[in-house]
């Protein structure tokens, strides 16, 4: 298992394209915690994206893509809400992000890995996210040369094929 530090180097390494399927509701990510309960007192404090935007700025600039799926629940909990209002900061520096409804996921549809988060390189390697019973990230499982998922990648969620955009609405 690798750290997100070590994991987000593989952005520097990276040829093309960059994926990440997200599936959970809520992140306890501690250097988000006081931002969050900052913006949820009514003060934004988005200081703490400064590393990752820089990064993603640098990525998308020299022409790699960075994509994201948002699969949530609704009604959106509060830290969906505060990804929400936050999302600009991440599409300014060229990162793509969908929003969909998990009740539009076709049924039966089963993700790969366990239904973990997860970011996809160049369709050759695979960082699985793993997280405690808390929702604290414990790192990330790197898996090289990763089976595909037929029916993911058929339902259009999976990278090839964006979901309609039928999300991009406000979670209020």
């Amino acid at each position: 298992m690798i750290s997100s530090t070590e994991r987000n180097q593989f952005f520097e390494r990276f040829a093309h394209d960059a994926f990440h399927l997200e599936l959970r509701d809520d992140y306890s990510v501690p250097n988000e915690e006081g931002p969050y309960e900052s913006w949820l007192h009514g003060t934004a404090d988005d200081s703490f994206m400064t590393p990752w935007t820089q990064l993603m700025k640098r990525v998308t600039d020299s022409g790699m893509t960075v994509r994201r799926v948002r699969v949530v629940t609704e009604p959106h909990s509060p830290y969906i809400q505060w990804e929400y209002a936050t999302t600009h900061l991440n599409e300014a520096t060229g990162e793509a992000i969908r929003w969909l409804p998990r009740r539009k996921l076709p049924e039966g549809l089963a993700f790969p890995v366990a239904s973990n988060d997860w970011w996809l390189f160049d369709d050759k390697l695979l960082a699985v996210g793993h997280f405690d019973d808390t929702g604290r990230v414990l790192g990330s499982e790197v898996i090289e040369a990763p089976p595909s998922s037929p029916s993911a990648s058929a339902s259009g969620i999976c990278p090839g094929r964006w979901p309609s955009r039928t999300t991009s609405t406000s979670p209020d």
